[in-house]
């Protein structure tokens, strides 16, 4: 009889037990598929494999300390560790009247083939047509002696270069490596997303599975 109770006992603890984790694993894949959902519906609504990037460098930060991205999260302009949205948009269309530039996001450049890829961000000063092609000169906010919103020396400007052609022209990068231009960004949410730091803010797709 004292077997029977302990065995039925177990089974009871089991069985619920059991309805637990069921009811668990329901909820986990629920909250996937609505992720999965989420990001696939953001892809088409901004037009780009990119939609959401974590920024990890304070390149485009204009203050000479605090650019941990907790000083001054809500200035202008970008922060380590924020978060921006990406919207697919025609070469022509970018926003070039600097200070009020447009932020963009591109492929970074590469010096050779075995390079791997990667996602970089900074602001257009100026751009230019050549042959049918735009290129983009660019510049990070916080870098020279002119900060954003001071208008920047030519030289002050970062300077790309790409072994294949027509990928980079005298610094400027083409439309080809363009993904897209920042339309918000969302201060510290971007920390879950960063990766290393670069010259000028290198920023990585923020995965949300």
């Amino acid at each position: 009889m004292q077997f029977e109770r302990r065995k039925s006992v177990s089974a009871r603890f089991e069985g619920v037990h059991g309805k637990r984790l069921r009811k668990a694993t329901a909820v986990l894949v629920v909250l996937v598929l609505a992720l999965l959902g989420f990001w696939l519906l953001l892809r088409d609504v901004l037009g780009t494999d990119y939609p959401l990037i974590a920024v990890s460098s304070g390149d485009m930060c204009v203050f000479q300390v605090g650019c941990d991205g907790f000083t001054h999260p809500f200035a202008r302009t970008l922060h380590m560790g924020d978060l921006v949205a990406v919207q697919s948009v025609n070469a022509r269309g970018v926003e070039t009247t600097y200070p009020n530039s447009d932020i963009i996001v591109f492929h970074t450049p590469k010096q050779d083939a075995s390079q791997e890829d990667g996602l970089m961000i900074s602001r257009v000063v100026a751009k230019e047509e050549v042959d049918g092609v735009v290129y983009f000169r660019t510049k990070s906010d916080g870098h020279g002696t002119h900060k954003w919103p001071e208008i920047p020396d030519v030289k002050e400007s970062d300077y790309w270069h790409d072994y294949r052609g027509n990928y980079t022209r005298n610094g400027m990068i083409s439309e080809k490596l363009l993904v897209g231009r920042v339309v918000f960004r969302v201060p510290w949410v971007g920390f879950l997303g960063s990766g290393s730091l670069g010259r000028v803010p290198r920023v990585s797709s923020f995965c949300l599975f």
